[in-house]
Parts: structure tokens; sequence; C-alpha cells
């Protein structure tokens, strides 16, 4: 398959994955004014403290489970070996996530107390949400490695409309702040996961391999600390804000995130497809070419996307929010370029799995967080919610180098720095500028705009991408 026939593949299902991330993030935009009035900063705190003690409980619970079933499945060479790949995932995310569905219903009282939380049903709820959560994407990682996109979707959209609808009576009708949204958010992951055990039942039968597990999980178990530590860089500053500043700061701070969190629809879109993409490439040179491409090609994306928030956020809050949210904008552009630096992280890490070179991969993503932990005792005494923003973005940039360094030496791959440099470069220069200048937004928008150009001229594109353009123009 040619390099542009691979683009189109990878471009087809991110933008099919996309769309259900799209409706979901434009809801999520769109529901952050009935969320900062019917929820005080205190309890949209508590709300994205809960999902961050989530993202670490389900991956522990997964002990990389699911980061094997996509090797594994494009390991095995008939449909027999792949249903015995899918039972044995299926049965032991299953298993692991009751267990810490009972031990998180036991032990709700106590962490409800670590986390400075007066209502342990917020805890409880959370950990319901885990067990919906872990089954519900194991089943639909099936339709990822089998590249239905367009059932994906349907599966996610579906779960969005249930979700919102449910969020917006126990939030607006029954009045239950923190807990309507923690509980709306998994009945419809729950109602969906149903309706997917139906649809599947007929490939999950009882059957589950023990030495199959086993190496899945000398796979998969070396991939936890890395997760883990990605996890404390994601979630961790909420923590340090609401014990050093207080809950109230990670309020405004969480709707920064939000903001900035639109970047997460292009990572996520592109995350969920390029597992099974970039594994279904079995000739190694071909692989390589492509994953420079690829590289290149999503740092200009994302590096778009995070100008334009940056350079946008003061409007935004404004539109999204009332006045004592307003502070948490100023984190928007730190939080966007942040990711912009973990999106070149996940298409580096696929040559380090492509390698099955996993072990050293938590020593990467654990230094990492270790400069954001370091970072954020510095800085947010001080600095309050811009120090974590300052920590997260420095954090996620050292991530990515080091997984340079380390992916190039197990898979060396001829990625385009310079033209990666140019990019990233380019979009961090003009969101200083249009800071340091106070813009209005007209002049903000028109920086945005000008992107592609500021590219050009700094000799961005390669003579074929320059022979395509004239060809389009000219049509």
């Amino acid at each position: 398959m040619t390099l542009g026939a691979q683009m189109r593949r990878l471009g087809k299902h991110s933008a099919i994955y996309g769309l259900g991330g799209v409706v979901s993030r434009v809801i999520a935009v769109f529901l952050l004014p009935l969320y900062t009035r019917y929820l005080d900063p205190p309890d949209f705190g508590a709300v994205g403290l809960l999902v961050g003690l989530s993202a670490v409980l389900v991956t522990i619970l997964r002990a990389g489970i699911s980061s094997a079933f996509f090797r594994f499945y494009f390991d095995a060479k008939n449909t027999a070996e792949r249903l015995l790949v899918l039972r044995t995932s299926f049965w032991f995310t299953m298993a692991s996530a009751t267990a810490g569905l009972v031990a998180g219903v036991l032990l709700a009282e106590p962490l409800a107390d670590l986390l400075l939380l007066d209502d342990a049903n917020l805890v409880r709820a959370a950990f319901v949400g885990i067990w919906a959560q872990m089954n519900y994407e194991q089943l639909t990682a099936l339709f990822r490695v089998e590249e239905r996109s367009g059932l994906f979707v349907v599966a996610s959209l579906a779960n969005i409309a249930i979700t919102i609808a449910t969020t917006l009576v126990l939030v607006v009708g029954y009045d239950q702040g923190a807990l309507g949204v923690i509980v709306g958010n998994f009945i419809g992951t729950l109602v969906v996961y149903l309706a997917l055990l139906g649809y599947r039942r007929a490939q999950l039968g009882l059957q589950l391999s023990r030495p199959l597990l086993r190496e899945m999980n000398r796979f998969g178990v070396p991939l936890v600390p890395s997760a883990l530590a990605l996890i404390a860089l994601n979630f961790g500053d909420r923590f340090f804000l609401n014990e050093l500043v207080g809950t109230a700061e990670v309020g405004r701070y969480e709707l920064g995130v939000r903001i900035a969190s639109a970047m997460v629809l292009l990572i996520t879109a592109f995350r969920t497809a390029w597992p099974a993409f970039a594994y279904s490439i079995e000739d190694d040179d071909e692989a390589k070419r492509t994953y420079a491409f690829v590289l290149t090609y999503l740092v200009v994306a994302a590096s778009w996307l995070a100008l334009a928030l940056g350079l946008l956020s003061p409007w935004l809050v404004r539109l999204l929010a009332t006045p004592e949210y307003y502070e948490g904008g100023r984190v928007v552009a730190l939080l966007a370029f942040g990711s912009v630096a973990y999106a070149g992280y996940i298409v580096m890490a696929i040559g380090v799995g492509r390698a099955k070179r996993t072990k050293f991969n938590w020593v990467i993503t654990g230094a990492a967080a270790a400069l954001s932990v370091v970072l954020n005792l510095l800085l947010v005494p001080r600095y309050e919610l811009i120090g974590s923003g300052i920590a997260a973005a420095s954090a996620y940039t050292a991530m990515f180098l080091g997984m340079c360094w380390y992916a190039q030496r197990v898979f060396p791959t001829p990625y385009q720095w310079r033209r990666v440099a140019t990019a990233a470069g380019g979009a961090v220069a003009l969101t200083v500028l249009g800071k340091l200048l106070d813009v209005p937004l007209a002049v903000a928008l028109a920086l945005v705009a000008a992107y592609p150009l500021v590219l050009l001229l700094l000799g961005f594109t390669l003579p074929a991408e320059r022979a395509r353009l004239r060809s389009t123009l000219r049509v």
C-alpha cells in the first residue's frame, strides 16, 4: 500500500472516530455554563478529583491488558486465536473490574476522607463508573481492531446521548450537584455496554487461556507504571492545587482543562485509530516511513488547534462560564501545547510497542511525572493554577523528548525533525506574540488563520506538497 493510501486510511478512521469525539466535546463545552451555574467551584473541583482517581484505578485494575489486546490480536494467525485473545481479555477485565467495585464500595468512607470530600456516595458512584468504563472499553476495542469505526461511533453517540439526558435530569431537575454529574456520566456507558453484550454474545464464550494471559501480562504489566505516571501528569495538578491552594482553585483550573480538552478531541480520535493502523503494517520499512509522516502531520494539526485555543481562551471563558471561573482561562495555552507534546509521544511510543520493548517506558514517564511533582511543589504556592499549567507543559515536553531518545534506539525511524520543530515552534511564537500584545478578538483570529502561511514562509512544505497545493489551487 502506498504512503498516500496509508495516510488516507488513517485519516478516514481518525475522522470517523473523531465524529463521536466532536459531539462529545462540543456538548461537554456547552454544558460548562450548566455546571458553572448549578455547581459551585468546590463541587466542580470534587468532580475533577474523582475523575483523576478513576483514571488511576482503571489503569491499575486493567494491568495493561488493553494495550496487550491490540498487540496480541494482530499477532494471532487465525480466527480461533483471535477469539481466544478476545475472551481472555474480556473475562480478565470483568473479574478485575468487579473486584475493584466491591473494594470501592467497602472503602468509600476512608477514601472520601482522604480526598477531603463530604459525601462518600460520590466515591461509591465513581467506582460504579469505573466498572462500567472498563468493561465498555474492552468491548468497543473490538470494533477498533476490526477497523469498524462506524459502529464504534454509533456506540459512542448512543452513550453520549443517554449520558447528557441523564445528567440534565439529575443536575437540573433533581438538583443532585456533583453526584448527578458522576452518576449521569456512567448511566450511558452501562446501557450501551449491556447492548454490546447482546451484540457480541456469540464471540464471548466462557474461555480464558492462562498461558496466553501470562504472555499478555508480561507485555502489558510493564506499561502500568508508565500509564500511572501519565495519569499523574494528567490529574496530579488537581491534587496539588487542592492541597496547597483549595478546592475552589481546582474548580477554576478545571474550567481551563475543559476548554483545553478540545485538544483531546483530536488526540483521542487519532489515538483510537492509531494502534490498529500502526500494528497492521507488516513491513518494517513501510511502517517507519509512514510513522515519520504521521508524526509531522499530527504535530501540524495539533499545533494549529493549540494556537487557536490559546489565543481565543479569553473570549471562550467569558462565553462559557461565570466571572468566578474566568481565571481558569489563563492556563489554556499552556495545557493545549502540553497536549501537542503528548500527541507526539503517542506516535513515538508505537515503535517501542512494535519492537515489544516496553519495559523501559515507565522510566521515561516516571521521570516526567517526577518533574511535574517538583515543579508543582515549587510553583503552585506562588503562582497557583498558572504554576500547575507550567508544570504540565514542561513535563509533557520532557516526556516526548525522552520517548524520542528511547524509541529511536529500539526502532530507528527517519522522523522529519526540522519540520516537526517548525510546526510546533511557529504556533508557539504566534501564541506568545498574541499574548504579549494582548490582541483583540479580530487580530487573534487573524493570527490563527495565518498559521499555514507562516509555515509556508518558514520552508515547512516539501516540493511534492507544494506541487499538490498548486494543483489544488488551480482546480
